[in-house]
């Protein structure tokens, strides 16, 4: 959920030295922020990537790998690497990344700057079932057996082991060191962003009768709803978790000119405002 109005961010003194910058990652916003960063000297960025797959794709500037340690532990590193900005360039669905980053951002005093790419909206020929979470995308495929395309991620297929009487497709960016928890389960390993051509051609190979998917906007993933559309598939649409308020941007553009004025001598309170 978009929300400009959030609360008011610490200032800071006047930069008279490149300002650090901490890039929260795990989106293709993510990776283009830090490219245009590094080509700018008045930044010092670093990337922190939370190493849930294997297959990380390094950035252009320097990065870590894991989490913080919670709150506490989130402000430590700010307050240890003099960061001056973060920049929550997260997955839609990091909420708990997100939460702990605006707690810890306030007790650490820097200012804090999400960007949030638009959900994604139903158009003509769409026929998707809008729901909560997870445990209701479960409950939409019914107690009839169907085949399923699980386009979720790993970390949410053990919910729909309740559901054993499908049949899932699912696509992961890492190979599974273990069994899944689906007693019918066929994997595609693939990385994004695909194209609508090839997503319907899995589609259509697989007979799937319905999608389920999260509300990621973007394009990157976006392929699957032009296929679905296109065979008349239904999409189960999981809706964005909620995220306490904070400052946002939609496009890693708009980030940039919001940093380019900061760099130059605004104050963080303007990521707001300007």
């Amino acid at each position: 959920m978009m929300d400009n109005h959030g609360p008011a961010v610490p200032s800071l003194p006047p930069m008279t030295s490149p300002l650090r910058v901490l890039i929260l990652g795990g989106s293709t916003e993510a990776t283009r922020l830090a490219g245009a960063l590094a080509a700018d000297a008045a930044f010092d960025a670093v990337v922190s990537f939370a190493g849930r797959t294997e297959a990380i794709r390094p950035p252009a500037v320097p990065y870590r790998v894991g989490g913080f340690g919670g709150i506490d532990g989130l402000v430590k590193y700010l307050r240890d690497a003099r960061i001056g900005l973060v920049v929550d360039a997260t997955h839609p669905f990091a909420a708990q990344m997100s939460t702990h980053a605006v707690a810890a951002c306030r007790l650490a005093g820097v200012p804090l700057l999400a960007i949030e790419r638009p959900a994604w909206t139903p158009g003509p020929g769409d026929r998707w079932i809008d729901v909560p979470d997870m445990e209701a995308a479960v409950d939409a495929l019914g107690e009839a057996r169907r085949r399923v395309f699980l386009g979720i991620g790993r970390l949410n297929l053990p919910v729909f082991a309740r559901a054993p009487q499908h049949a899932y497709l699912v696509r992961l960016v890492d190979p599974p060191k273990e069994a899944l928890p689906l007693p019918d389960v066929e994997v595609v390993v693939a990385r994004g962003p695909f194209e609508a051509a090839s997503d319907r051609a899995m589609l259509e190979r697989f007979g799937t009768e319905m999608v389920v998917t999260k509300n990621s906007g973007g394009v990157a993933a976006d392929a699957k709803l032009t296929a679905a559309r296109e065979l008349d598939i239904a999409v189960v649409m999981v809706r964005r978790p909620s995220i306490p308020a904070r400052p946002v941007v939609p496009t890693v553009e708009e980030a940039l000119d919001r940093l380019a004025k900061l760099a130059a001598g605004r104050t963080p309170d303007g990521l707001r405002a300007l």
